[in-house]
């Protein structure tokens, strides 16, 4: 990754001081660089190159790399170099996120932050539309959150920022914690407790745990935003913030949804305050799992002090991003691709929104479903239980990618799908005979879910038939 410094060039003493590190000798302290790389291939004479210590492979052993493609500085644990300027640093890691939390000293502005189980990138990227309508507004691209990826999104910011929305994710405990006391955030948002991770985490309880990280850094006085709606979260509270909660289920909260309406293109629902109701918001976006987005983004709305008028017009101007429910009609043929992450939470969205489309118009609905990763001994039960989901649903057609996507088909076998109507791939890596079977069957009206965790890939799938109708759509038009 490589970013440009949102506050001007640096020189080298002032991005030593600001990382922790030490100018060795031989180092030019006034030497400047505008940008910061974890890539020796993205290193070039304005850029640092930060040498990153991963669980695949070890920044260090690129440094030579880094200084032949022209770079002049570089940040690293080595005493060891053969040319340039080097700014040495105990840990990498732990330079970066000091690098980030300098940059938060050095601003004005405030911050969101936002992790949880599901939904954070919607929730971050709807609740930047919100404070972009009155602030000049930062948020993280992508799911940049990471505890490489959020600190050098930081570091992109410039000082007229007045809100950063930052993402903050995690494959470990301890990593949100690192990200908050980075990031200071003036309000912390987490959107709900999970089962994404819990292979690794062992129950929702230690998930709950490692998200209330988010907390470490929150700022006295801070508000903490939470959803009413998840058990684990209802009894999460502190003595030095606010607590503020949302609902879509008619639970007690700050904030509630109701009259939720759900139609092809986007979702409505009306709005419950303290001080009175606002009707038919608007989101740009289907499924009612959206509507916990648009809530946690009014409430920092009207904690940023944005009006009614400017939240309804954030609302409306969200976009999913790609990959993520991103919708492609080609040859009369709707295509739904959502292949960039799954857990059991956000694939039983998914299939929700494909319910919602097929019973729109009659059409009929095919879903491509791959592995969800990182279940640990609940895997084959929860891939199971996305099956039975499967069966309940108005879709005619299920297609299955890896061991776990075969799971879902025997989920969806076992609660009375026919068998005819289930096509198995447990082979991740050659989808081929799925690709082929698909562009075999589809036929103008349908609507096809694909929907897989990152790893598997899924998004070949969707490649493919995207060329194969475009083909189609040319010879009928020839």
């Amino acid at each position: 990754m490589k970013i440009t410094f949102g506050t001007g060039a640096v020189n080298a003493r002032q991005l030593a001081d600001a990382c922790g590190g030490t100018l060795l000798v031989g180092s030019d302290p006034n030497l400047t660089v505008c940008g910061l790389c974890t890539d020796s291939g993205e290193a070039d004479p304005e850029t640092a190159f930060l040498a990153l210590r991963g669980k695949r492979t070890d920044g260090h052993y690129y440094l030579a790399d880094a200084i032949r493609a022209g770079c002049r500085c570089v940040i690293c644990e080595s005493t060891e170099m053969p040319v340039g300027t080097v700014i040495r640093v105990s840990d990498s890691a732990s330079a970066l996120l000091r690098l980030a939390n300098t940059v938060r000293h050095r601003g004005t502005f405030r911050t969101v932050a936002v992790t949880g189980s599901v939904g954070k990138t919607t929730t971050k990227d709807m609740i930047a539309e919100v404070l972009s309508r009155a602030y000049h507004t930062f948020g993280t691209s992508g799911n940049h959150n990471s505890t490489v990826g959020m600190p050098l999104s930081m570091l992109e910011m410039s000082l007229d920022t007045d809100w950063a929305v930052l993402e903050m994710g995690m494959n470990a405990s301890g990593e949100i914690e690192k990200l908050s006391l980075a990031a200071e955030p003036d309000i912390a948002v987490i959107t709900n407790i999970g089962t994404a991770h819990i292979g690794m985490l062992g129950s929702r309880e230690n998930i709950l745990r490692a998200k209330l990280e988010v907390l470490s850094g929150l700022r006295a006085g801070g508000v903490f935003l939470r959803n009413a709606d998840d058990e684990l979260l209802a009894a999460a509270d502190g003595k030095n913030f606010r607590t503020f909660s949302v609902s879509a289920k008619g639970r007690k909260a700050d904030l509630s949804a109701n009259n939720i309406r759900v139609e092809p293109e986007r979702t409505f629902f009306d709005l419950s305050l303290s001080d009175g109701e606002w009707k038919d918001l608007c989101v740009s976006a289907t499924g009612a799992h959206n509507v916990y987005a648009a809530l946690f983004a009014v409430a920092v709305g009207l904690l940023a002090g944005v009006s009614p008028e400017e939240i309804r017009t954030g609302l409306l101007s969200y976009r999913p991003p790609k990959l993520r429910q991103t919708r492609t009609v080609i040859a009369g043929v709707t295509l739904i691709e959502d292949c960039y992450n799954a857990s059991p939470e956000s694939m039983t969205a998914a299939l929700d929104v494909l319910n919602v489309l097929c019973a729109s118009s009659e059409r009929r609905g095919i879903a491509v479903l791959g592995d969800m990763l990182e279940l640990g001994d609940r895997s084959d039960d929860l891939h199971r239980a996305i099956g039975a989901r499967f069966a309940k649903g108005r879709a005619e057609l299920l297609y299955t990618i890896g061991k776990g996507g075969s799971k879902i088909a025997e989920g969806a076998i076992e609660n009375g799908v026919l068998p005819e109507r289930v096509v198995e791939n447990p082979d991740v890596g050659d989808i081929e005979n799925t690709i082929a079977a698909l562009c075999g069957t589809v036929r103008a009206g349908d609507v096809i879910l694909i929907k897989a965790s990152r790893a598997v890939a899924a998004e070949r799938v969707g490649s493919a038939l995207k060329d194969f109708l475009k083909k189609e759509e040319g010879r009928n038009h020839a």
